[in-house]
């Protein structure tokens, strides 16, 4: 097997001359990923279902461009993310995280369903808030899919390698249907974020469960895909020598280690739990969640299941 042949298939985007519609990476940023919706239903043999951490942003970009929901795109951290269109010319939108797009010189924003030719250059900005935003394609990216999704997960490892400078990401053929919209409404985005939380299964194994409702939070500069650390105070276990057996875990469930600290998971969490899950973050809200920078301020508010 050649270096390329090897290098391809560990997940890196092919670097080959682009047959058809395709976007070659000029500069990636803090992080680009290739995510959709995820894997579904491998739990049980221990992977995670992964995709999107903000599904409702991505949705929101292939809708506007007549794509299916879960069709591939580019999840961008905190913007500077460059790509040529090559091989002919493409449509896309940018949701989530508000940052800035340029096609070329022309600044389009986001939220808008927007050509770029071939040869353009699609060049996305620092957002003034929130965290990730999605570059959706019309056609979807047409990278190799692993175990049934063409998303990245950066706690297992599964899918395309982040993007890398020469990457080459080709186009899928474009939907029957066509846009039906050229502008979306934006994402709000609030200085202190309020996540509805259920409570339980396990509020019985700390302390005082109410102090997660009580405090204000801030994000970790820890925090990742995988999970939401949280500082600002502890939630303490009622005997810190009681074990809890390993049980399943969701997106969106509140885990209390040791340390009292909690750990919201996000969309790459570990499929099993090994501390107390004393709440769950109301699955709407974990979208809202992906959106919060380190340092910034969260808060909890009880909500009945």
């Amino acid at each position: 097997m050649s270096q390329a042949d090897s290098t391809r298939s560990a997940g890196r985007p092919a670097r080959v001359r682009a047959a058809g519609p395709a976007l070659r990476v000029r500069r990636t940023g803090p992080l680009a990923l290739v995510e959709d919706l995820g894997r579904h239903g491998l739990s049980a043999i221990g992977v995670g279902r992964s995709g999107a951490a903000d599904r409702a942003a991505l949705c929101q970009a292939n809708r506007a461009l007549a794509n299916p929901e879960g069709a591939a795109a580019v999840e961008v951290t905190l913007g500077g993310l460059e790509v040529q269109v090559v091989g002919g010319p493409v449509w896309l939108c940018v949701t989530g995280a508000p940052t800035p797009v340029h096609v070329d010189d022309r600044e389009v924003g986001p939220y808008a369903v927007v050509p770029a030719g071939d040869g353009a250059v699609v060049r996305l900005g620092t957002p003034p808030r929130g965290l990730r935003s999605y570059l959706a394609v019309r056609g979807g990216l047409d990278v190799p899919d692993v175990l049934g999704s063409r998303s990245h997960d950066v706690m297992a490892g599964l899918g395309p390698a982040p993007l890398a400078e020469g990457d080459l990401l080709r186009v899928g053929p474009a939907p029957a249907t066509y846009p039906s919209v050229d502008h979306l409404p934006p994402l709000v985005l609030d200085d202190e974020v309020v996540l509805d939380v259920v409570r339980g299964p396990r509020d019985a194994w700390v302390r005082d469960v109410e102090q997660l409702v009580a405090l204000r939070w801030r994000a970790s500069e820890r925090s990742n895909r995988i999970g939401m650390r949280l500082s600002g105070g502890a939630i303490a276990h009622l005997d810190a020598d009681r074990q809890l057996p390993s049980e399943g875990a969701c997106r969106g469930a509140v885990q209390v280690p040791p340390s009292g600290e909690p750990v919201l998971f996000l969309a790459d969490h570990p499929v099993t739990a090994g501390y107390p899950v004393v709440a769950v973050v109301v699955d709407a809200h974990v979208d809202r969640a992906a959106q919060v920078r380190p340092g910034q301020a969260v808060s909890f508010r009880w909500v009945r299941a």
